[in-house]
């Protein structure tokens, strides 16, 4: 799925991912998970570190590994950004949602982006009240299965922010053509 090999994530995104295994399927759905990866895939998940950098290709690898066993369709990744939203915004990242305004928070979609991407960057346009639009621009590694964890990421994050029914849509998306990969975000 992903056009160039050479970006990174940080740690956190694959423990979250893994979490969301544990958490939603035991450690029996994680050691299945584990096992349709390769010995050296299953290697660098053994301990991975929050604030390391893991190549792209292996958070690629576990998310194919994560949709084959969870057998959830997409949803599963947008469950998953939801998820590591909760997580890091109720912890490390606490600060990103301090004010409680959506708009605060997505106004940091550069400082965001970058805590969890190593190449390209997101921009943030105001659309209206309770509107926003998010893009990603010049990223090396993309892939659809990504972006639905942005898509879950944002619409939990901007949950704890105080926005009631959030609605985060990709319009566009550089895994099926498009030159960015854009959010729309509504809430009232």
């Amino acid at each position: 799925m992903q056009e160039n090999p050479a970006g990174k994530v940080k740690g956190g995104a694959i423990q979250s991912r893994l979490a969301f295994v544990r958490e939603n399927g035991g450690e029996e759905t994680a050691g299945r998970v584990l096992a349709r990866l390769t010995e050296e895939d299953r290697k660098a998940c053994a301990h991975v570190l929050v604030g390391a950098w893991y190549p792209f290709e292996l958070n690629e690898r576990i998310d194919t590994a994560i949709a084959a066993e969870m057998a959830m369709g997409d949803n599963v990744f947008v469950l998953m950004g939801e998820k590591s939203a909760a997580h890091n915004l109720g912890s490390t990242h606490r600060a990103f949602i301090s004010d409680r305004d959506p708009h605060g928070l997505l106004r940091r979609a550069t400082q965001i982006y970058q805590a969890y991407y190593d190449t390209g960057r997101r921009t943030y346009e105001r659309l209206d009240d309770k509107k926003a639009a998010l893009r990603t621009h010049d990223s090396e590694t993309f892939s659809k299965h990504d972006c639905l964890t942005v898509v879950g990421w944002h619409k939990k994050a901007i949950e704890m922010c105080g926005g009631k029914n959030v609605r985060v849509i990709e319009t566009k998306c550089r895994a099926r053509g498009a030159d960015v990969c854009e959010y729309i975000c509504e809430w009232s």
